[in-house]
């Protein structure tokens, strides 16, 4: 299951999110969301866990609870919308 975690302390590492993620169960992933120009963080990220029972306790646990000095947001992640989605009806002109 993907998990998308939110309200990230810019301080927080991916080694970090693993880390705490880890307490319930194996993660496949953790990745902290950086802007493309400046490398800095933007604050979300995504950690991946293979068993979904371990994933849903996760959430459970880890929703509004503090790290590295900020109240998470945990949640399932839901699908990527295609950036066409976000332009429809707009002009580019």
């Amino acid at each position: 299951m993907k998990i998308y975690v939110g309200n990230l302390s810019y301080n927080t590492t991916e080694e970090g999110l693993r880390s705490k993620f880890e307490e319930f169960g194996a993660v496949e992933e953790a990745a902290v969301v950086t802007d493309r120009y400046t490398g800095r963080s933007r604050g979300f990220g995504f950690v991946t866990m293979p068993n979904d029972e371990e994933a849903k306790a996760a959430i459970e646990a880890l929703n509004e609870k503090e790290l590295d000095g900020r109240t998470l947001k945990v949640n399932e992640a839901r699908p990527r919308r295609d950036s066409r989605d976000r332009n429809e009806g707009r002009s580019r002109w």
